[in-house]
């Protein structure tokens, strides 16, 4: 991996990666730029582009301030992150995707289960991205034959 200096941020950028073309929205120039924390971490964080306040019960779109493009033969996955659930902080339409021709900025929908109120500051990690390969696929007609497992239906393998 190498450094790659953008708009002051270092982000860390892997050889042979696939480019995702990104474009701030005009209204929020300093929306900061997906990275990922560690050279490790599996997902790019998602930042909040300005503030927004999240109350119980309520759905709030968080601004990025990012449109994106992925890739032929590729979508954009937005993904929950973990500390945040601790707080009480959801995604829930959890995962989220970014398709293809997909061309408006990219929101991500969070909610709070407790507390009164939680403050979303510009800057702050909301969500996390990954990129991800489509298989072709088709769906055909056939009989689907019994495993013998899971015979319960939905939840039927325990708690």
């Amino acid at each position: 991996m190498k450094a790659v200096p953008v708009e002051q941020r270092e982000l860390l950028v892997e050889e042979g990666s696939t480019p995702v073309l990104v474009e701030r929205v005009p209204d929020l120039p300093e929306a900061p730029w997906p990275a990922k924390a560690t050279r490790e971490s599996a997902c790019f964080d998602l930042c909040a582009a300005e503030a927004a306040e999240l109350r119980p019960g309520r759905v709030t779109l968080v601004r990025t301030g990012l449109k994106m493009r992925p890739p032929p033969g590729t979508f954009l996955e937005i993904r929950p992150r973990s500390g945040l659930s601790t707080r009480g902080i959801l995604m829930p339409n959890s995962p989220g995707t970014v398709d293809r021709d997909y061309a408006r900025e990219v929101l991500v929908p969070l909610t709070l289960l407790f507390g009164e109120r939680w403050e979303i500051r510009p800057g702050d990690r909301v969500a996390q991205i990954r990129l991800v390969r489509e298989e072709p696929t088709r769906f055909e007609g056939g009989p689907v034959e019994e495993t013998g497992e899971r015979r319960g239906g939905f939840g039927s393998t325990g708690r």
